[in-house]
This record gives C-alpha cells, structure tokens and sequence, in this order.
C-alpha cells in the first residue's frame, strides 16, 4: 500500500497531484519571488496543492562556465522568503551531506539530484535530518534499481521518501520515458512525481549546455497523470529563451494555467 507523504500539510499520494515548479535555479532575488508569486496564484486558482522548487547551486552544470547560482547561503534566504512571503512549502536539491544539513533547516523538501542517487552518503545524510526526501531517479538507472535507494533513506527511519521519474538516456543526447516506470516504482509504497521539463531534456546537446524540446512538455505530462502519478514537477520561467538554466526545457509561466488545466481535467476523468 502506497504511503502518504505529508510535506506542510500537502498530502502526497492523495488526490488531487501535487504540482512541484519553479525556476531551475535561483537567478535573482525579484525574478525568484515574482515567478513563486506567480505560481502561488496559478494554483491557488485551480485548487491545486503547490510546492515551490528552485536551486541554489546547480553543481552538475554541463561546462564550467555555465551559471550555478547565488549558492547555498544567499540561495535559503531567497528560499526561506519565499517559504514565509506565500506560505508555501520549498524545495532545493543538496549535493552533500554538509549541505543536507544546513539546507534541512530552511527547506521543507530536500532533492537529491537525478546524477547523485546512488550517493550512500548523501540519501543517509538527507534521510537523519527527518525532512522529506525526493530522490530523483537516475537516468542511468532502472525503476528497478530506485529501491535500493529507497532502503538508504530508510536506514536511518525517515520514511517521508518521494521519488521522481525525469526519463532514461536513451543514447547520446537523448532521454526517453518508458511509463511502465511509474506503476513499477509505485509498487514500492512510496508516492512518485514525474518530471516533465527533465524528461524532455537533451542532455549536453547544444555542446557546452544542453538543449531540450518543450513542445513535448504537455503531452508527457498529460500521459503520466492519466498513468497514476502523484505530482507532476515543471521548471518554469518567466521568460525561458533567457532563463540562465534549462531554458530549452522550461515551460513559460504564461502557458502554467491551460497547462495545469488539462492534466486536472485528466485526472478528474480517472
């Protein structure tokens, strides 16, 4: 039986799906409080339970001179504004157990990034700290093989795990979605997200930075809700042809409402 995760008083596992967004890194301040404001408002108006997503470090950058962001002290004020400005729970990825910690005090759900999932330290660093858990499951890996990532966060008896599916690689530059993945992972007892701007990422494509192809954001999206899925996850800018990060992939907060209009009306069919 699937477990119902309670982050602030969103259920997890229940209907409706959560919706987690936002930009995929912190660029500045204004820019990070007026796309959360945004979203607040979106899903509100739709009665849809929202968590706020954004970075304050993108550590697995494909070049090193690609934009990281304003990094983890400067990152959690942002997102601890956010936290108390909209009353809306967060959600940042850490990427070591000294920033599992210190994240922990802020943040409401700690990520452990799709390319760190097998990471021992870091899901045991992540679980003793009692928050929620979202492990993203590697691209590399099979819905199989999350189980055992699973186990690492149990280890420590935080059962507030969530896992997110964002695609599998699929040769060079390419992810595919394989949806039996989502009833597989399901059968663990733990609710599952699916990305939908990750899952439509090319990874590195454009050389230095990689590319993606939103256009395919809906219709994924759409094909998970109508699988099962708990929540659906989206990277949304303002204006993503200038976003710093995953531009190709995020979706315009001008398209959020029709968007999440669509998958609600899917899910009511169900």
């Amino acid at each position: 039986m699937e477990k119902e995760v309670d982050i602030a008083g969103i259920k997890i596992g229940k209907r409706p799906f959560v919706f987690i967004g936002g930009p995929c890194v912190i660029e500045t301040e204004d820019i990070t409080i007026n796309i959360a404001e945004m979203l607040v408002k979106i899903t509100r108006s739709l009665n849809i339970p929202f968590i706020f997503k954004s970075s304050y470090d993108k550590a697995n950058r494909t070049s090193i001179s690609s934009y990281r962001g304003p990094g983890i002290k400067e990152g959690l004020k942002i997102l601890k504004k956010i936290k108390e400005n909209f009353d809306c729970p967060v959600l940042t990825d850490v990427h070591s157990k000294e920033e599992a910690a210190i994240a922990a005090e802020i943040v409401d759900v700690l990520q452990v990034p799709a390319l760190l999932s097998r990471q021992t330290n870091l899901l045991v660093a992540c679980g003793v700290t009692g928050r929620a858990v979202n492990i993203k499951k590697g691209q590399f890996m099979s819905p199989y093989d999350i189980k055992y990532a699973i186990e690492k966060v149990k280890s420590t008896g935080n059962e507030r795990i969530i896992i997110t599916e964002r695609g599998t690689c699929f040769g060079y530059n390419n992810l595919v979605n394989d949806f039996r993945a989502i009833p597989i992972m399901k059968g663990f007892g733990y609710p599952v997200i699916f990305d939908a701007t990750h899952s439509v990422q090319k990874p590195a494509s454009l050389f230095n930075r990689s590319g993606g192809e939103r256009e395919f954001v809906l219709p994924l999206a759409k094909a998970a809700i109508a699988v099962g899925v708990d929540g659906i996850f989206m990277e949304v800018h303002i204006d993503p042809a200038q976003a710093l990060c995953d531009g190709e992939n995020s979706v315009s907060v001008s398209d959020l409402w029709e968007y999440l209009g669509v998958l609600k009306r899917i899910e009511a069919a169900l």
